[in-house]
């Protein structure tokens, strides 16, 4: 975990001159396991994000937007009721421990003058945010943790609040880097020096290890064991340099980001270790870095745990049709011996003079098989001969009809899987709860689930939602549909016949056109819509993908076909990177 107990002590000294002294103006819940209050100062207004997710835990402020539910949690109820006009007193944190309290005086409900704390404990699956009163008692938690989840160390309303156990580790505050190196001297087990740093620092992350390891060792792998007294030496150096640097708080935030421009990493310490493989900027502040490298990953998992319904729904029906199709395709296998049953009628037929009621088999010639020239052939002997020639020919025209009807049936299971898989696709890029509407609008549309009652029965139907837009790099204009209703009035009735359609081939994804206004397309236009419409897509991490396009005149929708989907001709394969001109779209139509 980056948001080690350095980095928290760092984010604490750059909030302390900004939001002590503030008053609680309003609190929100966005969801069970993050609370957001907002701030007031005589000059500005903060936000304060006190997040407990099991791989996000953190506390920091935030400018992102936050989605709140229109119906607040009992727990947020609680904390307005307590925390509502507060005065934030006081920060702290115990040594470099990863917990963060924040303290805020204000008045209970005979007006006496009263301390309660927040205590922020960012321990991973373990993380919680606890509310403790003046007595230190446990007013509520957003993790409750009972008897039976841990007998430890209770998390309660009305149980006295015990802060995590202490780790027998040296906190940078107070110990010297000679302590450090007496600690690595013991007998251990033989391991790299990162993980010993770990074992033996308090408050510090694995990049952090990994970091110092790194300047020691000049990029290679080095066991405690093999420690040379220069390799002593140099880690005494990096040592003392980094004790100092926690205890004036003198670090600047520093982030790694990928090549595709995806954050890998963060600390408070300058990051070398990744060489090539990452470029790492400086944000503004401490938060502004928080915001920015869990920002994206806290709107996907809130996104998703928003869309849960609709996923049930589309991934239940997938299920079906998948189920469906392997049926049908067992029993179109059947059907495939359906001339052999015509072959027994004709042969019946050919030998009526024979064979006499009351027989099992029929033993006649085949003269539809050299190779086998005679030929038995099962009988019912309740039946006359004719009577088995024309059961014969039953199941035989029985047999093409339902091969005629499964291969429909077939054809038309897999195009509606084919668009389930679509709209699946659609709800992995959701953005926001607009987008999520008009997803349940559409599967409503398609009657996969049953429409909301309207409390206006001549209410009409949402309208559609208006495309993402991008100019490429020399000026041209592209649009991008956000789902299936979108890309259909893209495509159909938005686009002229003269602009270019780009799809990613054999793959779910969004209709891309590229505006041309009769100009004729420049490569690099061309270029970048490809790789638009490859980034919104499911091949969005691939390196290269194959994207076709064509003239939007060459593109048609089939009669019934569903929403987005579409046949074309005349057009041409490029292969590209997925990528945006700008990283981010320029607004909306």
């Amino acid at each position: 975990m980056a948001l080690d107990g350095a980095f928290l002590h760092h984010l604490k000294q750059e909030l302390e001159p900004l939001v002590l002294g503030a008053r609680v103006d309003k609190i929100y819940q966005p969801n069970r396991e993050e609370m957001v209050f907002s701030l007031r100062t005589r000059t500005d207004t903060f936000r304060l994000l006190l997040s407990a997710r099991a791989n996000s835990a953190r506390a920091h402020l935030t400018q992102r937007p936050i989605e709140n539910p229109k119906q607040p949690p009992m727990l947020c109820m609680l904390f307005r009721k307590w925390l509502g006009g507060a005065r934030l007193a006081a920060i702290h944190q115990d040594g470099l421990e990863r917990a963060i309290s924040f303290a805020f005086d204000t008045f209970n409900e005979l007006g006496d003058p009263v301390r309660l704390t927040l205590v922020m404990e960012i321990m991973g699956r373990y993380s919680n945010l606890i509310f403790v009163d003046s007595d230190g008692v446990i007013l509520d938690a957003l993790k409750r943790v009972d008897e039976e989840m841990s007998s430890e160390r209770l998390v309660l309303p009305g149980v006295r609040y015990r802060p995590p156990p202490p780790q027998q580790k040296l906190c940078m505050l107070d110990a010297d880097p000679d302590q450090v190196l007496e600690r690595l001297a013991q007998p251990r087990k033989n391991s790299e020096l990162s993980n010993a740093l770990l074992d033996v620092l308090q408050g510090v992350s694995p990049v952090v290890c990994r970091e110092i390891q790194h300047r020691v060792a000049d990029g290679e792998p080095l066991f405690v064991a093999d420690l040379s007294d220069t390799d002593r030496w140099k880690l005494y150096q990096e040592l003392k340099a980094f004790f100092d640097l926690v205890r004036h708080s003198s670090g600047k935030p520093c982030l790694a980001v990928r090549g595709d421009g995806k954050p890998l990493d963060f600390s408070f310490l300058e990051i070398s270790q990744y060489g090539s493989a990452a470029q790492v900027q400086h944000p503004d502040s401490f938060s502004a870095l928080l915001d920015t490298f869990y920002g994206e990953r806290d709107r996907i998992e809130r996104m998703k745990a928003k869309s849960q319904d609709i996923s049930r729904v589309i991934t239940t029906a997938m299920e079906r049709l998948s189920r469906k199709i392997n049926v049908q395709s067992e029993e179109l296998k059947q059907c495939s011996e359906r001339e052999h049953l015509k072959i027994c009628g004709d042969l019946i037929s050919a030998n009526l003079y024979q064979i006499q009621k009351g027989d099992s088999v029929a033993e006649v010639e085949n003269f539809y098989d050299e190779a086998m020239p005679t030929m038995h052939i099962p009988l019912n002997p309740l039946l006359t001969p004719s009577q088995n020639a024309q059961k014969y020919y039953k199941e035989y025209r029985k047999a093409r009809t339902a091969e005629e009807k499964l291969t429909q049936q077939i054809a038309q299971a897999k195009q509606e899987l084919q668009y389930m898989d679509t709209v699946l696709d659609v709800l992995s890029r959701a953005a926001s709860e607009q987008d999520l509407a008009e997803i349940r609008q559409e599967l409503a549309e398609q009657e996969y689930i049953r429409a909301p009652r309207s409390k206006n029965p001549k209410a009409k139907i949402s309208p559609v939602g208006t495309p993402m837009q991008f100019s490429t790099d020399d000026g041209f204009l592209v649009l991008v549909g956000r789902n299936n209703r979108q890309n259909d009035r893209l495509t159909l009735r938005d686009a002229k016949n003269h602009d270019i359609w780009f799809h990613v081939k054999n793959s779910p994804g969004s209709h891309v056109i590229l505006v041309t206004e009769r100009k004729e397309a420049t490569n690099l236009a061309l270029t970048q819509a490809a790789q638009i419409a490859a980034y919104f897509s499911r091949c969005r991490d691939s390196s290269q993908v194959p994207v076709d396009y064509t003239q939007v005149r060459y593109v048609s929708k089939p009669q019934g076909a569903k929403p987005g989907m579409v046949i074309y001709v005349n057009y041409q394969t490029t292969f590209v990177a997925p990528a945006l001109p700008d990283g981010k779209p320029h607004g909306d139509l």
